[in-house]
């Protein structure tokens, strides 16, 4: 999904019942869609800036709770197998049936 992630965002949009049109897949607006979700765009919001950046009020959480550095396969320094055991059987849960499992496009 990380090294192609247009299949994914139209699959998803097609689940929710908001599928792109021709017109706009033509416009870019996937792409768009794809640069607005990556993990750059999203920590430098200014909602999700860390304490340190925002002086009108303090954080509760720093913002390295929450963004961290943006690898694959990074969760595995921070979860433990009992947390990825429960993550696992809850997506499977939630998921089985979607094609939104493992690596299928």
């Amino acid at each position: 999904m990380r090294g192609d992630p247009l299949p994914y965002v139209k699959r998803l949009a097609e689940f929710m019942g908001y599928g792109f049109t021709e017109e706009e897949e033509e416009g870019g607006v996937v792409e768009r869609v794809v640069k607005l979700c990556s993990f750059e765009t999203l920590k430098n919001l200014e909602a999700n800036k860390g304490e340190k950046d925002r002086e009108d009020r303090p954080a509760v959480y720093a913002n390295s709770a929450y963004f961290r550095k943006g690898k694959v396969g990074d969760w595995e320094n921070y979860l433990t197998p009992e947390m990825v055991a429960r993550i696992d059987g809850l997506m499977e849960e939630k998921f089985r049936g979607t094609g939104f499992l493992a690596s299928s496009p």
